[in-house]
């Protein structure tokens, strides 16, 4: 049987490639645009049909560019943004010396060492964690921690995590948006764009606070039985002693040095634009340089551990996935199939950037909840730069590429990387295994509010044109 299913969706991978490619051909677009098209959707489509084997078609798509000569390997290799994985390795090895000096399971016991627990502070308090974690660090790694806490918590007082892990990864994704560090796509948007880590917290990070405060009104209403039974096993349960069933992480010397090391960092990320300009650099030169930097200063100090950080806290699957998948999507601007694509998009949009804005804004927003963000945010970024070329002002165009693709995540069980891992873990731990529509239903609440309250303010305000 799966066998059947196996050889079904390989006939609809094929069949689909091979019409775009076809349509592209006849819609205009010469053969290397049209080949680099097709091979672009055979990768994405590749993915969503066979998740597990998306690097083989990575590999496949970009050594048939080259094999057809729709892009050379100079090319190849500028456009696979090595500065965007060298900063997400860079950032890896940071995380995987917290992770080895306790700093997460540290930081849950502070978070939940408040009395008088309610039901709603809870809530309120995993909302605000899993976002904030999100922001500092990345949405997978947020996610991971906040829903250990969340089964303990639930498991002390008899209650069904599942609500409150949903809470947790809407809350994770809607953080991711609120900086540079808090997802993928926001690194990849900045080197792309050149907006600096200043313009992510005084544009995005305002918000990603507004969504999550919307998130945390919606979550009330929707789960008010849901709260109302846990606050009644909590009053039955009595004083909140939940700290003594978990493992207490004081503050050793190496979680301090690690926490320094880390804030050191982050602050210099912060300034990197300051920096950049002090010493007359390319932009963001300093904001890709400083985690290698800092990560060269771990790998030294647990020089013991190093080659484990490279080894088992670097993800080489999904950076290698990212490289080619970057190449790929450059190729479609290097043989201007992009620009074909961006001058069709403004004729229906008359040249309105309000219009254009929210057609980038839906795409993401919707791509993403079917796609992972990344394949999403990929596929549009070549688009978005010929618009610049067009005579367009694409700022806008950034904001919202990043808000829908951030937000759209929340839409279905598949948008987003920490859905998967977070339901992974829900399965694995409590055996309860999440259906499609019980996802969706609160779901699309979520992904549709939010992105309707960034397409708002990035029409009325002009701090984003």
């Amino acid at each position: 049987m799966e066998e059947k299913n196996i050889f079904k969706k390989s006939v609809i991978l094929i069949t689909i490639s091979l019409l775009i490619g076809l349509l592209a051909y006849r819609w205009g677009l010469s053969f290397h645009q049209s080949t680099a098209l097709s091979i672009f959707f055979v990768s994405i489509l590749g993915t969503l049909f066979f998740w597990h084997f998306r690097l083989t078609f990575a590999f496949l798509g970009t050594s048939v560019l080259l094999l057809t000569k729709t892009i050379d390997m100079d090319h190849i290799i500028k456009f696979a943004s090595l500065e965007v994985i060298l900063f997400l390795i860079g950032m890896m090895v940071l995380v995987g010396m917290l992770k080895s000096a306790g700093f997460f399971a540290w930081i849950v016991t502070l978070i939940l060492r408040i009395k008088n627990l309610t039901a709603r502070r809870f809530l309120f308090i995993i909302s605000v964690v899993s976002a904030l974690l999100a922001c500092a660090i990345d949405e997978v790694t947020a996610i991971i921690f906040v829903a250990a806490a969340i089964f303990e918590i639930c498991d002390y007082f008899e209650a069904d995590p599942t609500p409150f892990l949903m809470i947790a990864v809407f809350a994770t994704n809607i953080g991711s948006a609120g900086t540079v560090l808090g997802n993928p796509i926001g690194i990849l948007i900045a080197t792309k764009s050149g907006l600096t880590f200043e313009d992510f917290l005084m544009r995005a990070f305002p918000v990603m606070v507004i969504c999550l405060l919307a998130l945390i009104f919606i979550m009330r209403g929707w789960y008010s039985k849901v709260l109302d039974e846990l606050d009644e096993k909590i009053r039955l349960f009595g004083e909140n002693d939940i700290l003594t069933r978990l493992i207490s992480v004081p503050p050793a010397r190496d979680l301090k040095i690690s926490l320094g090391v880390f804030a050191a960092t982050i602050c210099a990320i912060a300034l990197h634009h300051r920096i950049e300009l002090w010493w007359n650099l390319e932009p963001n030169t300093v904001l890709l340089v400083l985690p290698l930097i800092s990560s060269g200063i771990v790998m030294i100090w647990k020089h013991g551990r190093a080659r484990n950080f490279i080894e088992k806290d670097v993800e080489w699957w999904t950076l290698l996935f990212f490289m080619l998948l970057f190449a790929q999507a450059g190729t479609l601007k290097f043989t201007g199939a992009a620009d074909t694509i961006a001058q069709k998009i403004i004729s229906t949009t008359t040249h309105n950037v309000a219009a254009l804005t929210g057609v980038i804004l839906w795409i993401s927003s919707i791509g993403s909840s079917i796609l992972d963000n990344v394949v999403l945010v990929a596929a549009v970024i070549p688009v978005v730069q010929s618009f610049k070329d067009l005579g367009i002002s694409i700022q806008p165009l950034w904001w919202a590429l990043l808000f829908g693709g951030c937000f759209g995540g929340n839409i279905t069980l598949i948008g987003s990387t920490a859905n998967i891992v977070a339901l992974g873990l829900l399965e694995k731990e409590e055996g309860v295994h999440m259906s499609f529509f019980r996802w969706f239903r609160i779901g699309l609440v979520v992904g549709v509010v939010t992105t309707l309250i960034a397409w708002t303010i990035l029409l009325v305000f002009p701090m984003y044109r």
